[in-house]
């Protein structure tokens, strides 16, 4: 998950007063504007699905945030801020640099509820032009479905015992963590020297996380850790 820069902090919220009206009850809840750094391509996509949709970014968001558990949403790939040389031009509209172009980062204006986290946003905006592009679906499953304390004394033997197995063929995380692109092949499990693409990469991470998540039955801390390391590092060197 990347970070803001300085600049970013300074002017990823800006806040906006609720409509207030003591005759008329409760005040709607209030929404703030986030700027979401983003690369170019990432904007575009978005704004472009919002449009055929007829929404706003906002709405995409908020489909997705309503839709899945904060917990599921973090497991998901960020797309990332913008690389270096990424930037758009901008005219200056106040302040003593008025009527100046300035290069800032491309990045999505989102109205939500206050209370979101950046990168969530963006990771929700990436889930719904996965969902756009089949490239992943939404499960519903029952609430009845029995807890873990439910199930019977076998089925936790059996769950027991496949703990045990999956904790004997996962990898070990690397003492020094992911440095290169031969630890992050093979912390996803690719062949040394494989050359997977970035969907192929979106699929691995998926899967993996689905399992080691913290937040999973399996969860491991330490190996999901290692697995956000070496996404990033592939999609570093994949083009």
């Amino acid at each position: 998950m990347d970070g803001f820069s300085s600049q970013s902090q300074r002017d990823s919220l800006a806040y906006t007063s609720p409509n207030t009206n003591s005759d008329t009850g409760p005040s709607p809840v209030r929404k703030i504007s986030y700027a979401i750094p983003c690369a170019t391509h990432f904007r575009d996509a978005v704004l472009t699905l919002a449009e055929e949709r007829s929404v706003n970014p906002g709405d995409l968001a908020r489909s997705i945030l309503l839709a899945l558990p904060t917990s599921v949403v973090r497991t998901a790939p960020d797309p990332g801020e913008p690389e270096e040389h990424d930037r758009e031009t901008i005219i200056l509209k106040s302040g003593p640099s008025a009527g100046k172009p300035w290069r800032r980062k491309p990045r999505l204006q989102v109205r939500l509820p206050a209370g979101h986290d950046a990168v969530d946003i963006r990771k929700a905006l990436g889930i719904a032009l996965d969902l756009d592009a089949g490239e992943c679906r939404i499960t519903l499953e029952s609430s009845a479905s029995p807890s873990w304390k439910e199930l019977a004394q076998q089925d936790r033997e059996k769950i027991s015992r496949l703990q045990v197995t999956l904790a004997t063929v996962s990898f070990d995380p690397l003492p020094d963590g992911v440095k290169t692109r031969a630890d992050a092949l093979h912390i996803l499990g690719f062949a040394p020297r494989s050359q997977p693409d970035k969907s192929l990469i979106r699929a691995k991470y998926r899967m993996l996380a689905a399992v080691f998540h913290p937040d999973s039955e399996f969860g491991d801390h330490a190996r999901m850790s290692q697995i956000n390391e070496a996404v990033a590092v592939l999609r570093d060197h994949t083009r």
